[in-house]
């Protein structure tokens, strides 16, 4: 893969199974997004989604070196789990 390519999940068979991943789930009570991870250490509380993925984002890769030894390039399955009322007119 040249630098700058994207990862295409073909490239992942069995994503679910062999991939690190992030589970977000909201917390209506708190009004958060709440982690769950098997990434070791990365505990991650967004008001936003987008302040979520941002935080994945910047905070994953250097818990996956610090305290794993990994490097290069890693595929990350990202869900997001919650339930929002709609006002519908």
């Amino acid at each position: 893969m040249a630098l700058g390519d994207k990862p295409k999940a073909a490239q992942y068979p069995g994503m679910s199974d062999s991939a690190y991943h992030v589970q977000a789930e909201w917390d209506a009570e708190a009004g958060v997004w709440l982690s769950s991870s098997n990434i070791p250490g990365l505990v991650i509380e967004a008001a936003t989604l987008p302040e979520f993925v941002e935080l994945v984002s910047a905070l994953a890769p250097e818990l996956l070196a610090e305290n794993l030894g990994v490097q290069g390039r890693v595929p990350l399955e990202l869900r997001a789990h919650g339930l929002i009322e709609l006002a519908v007119a």
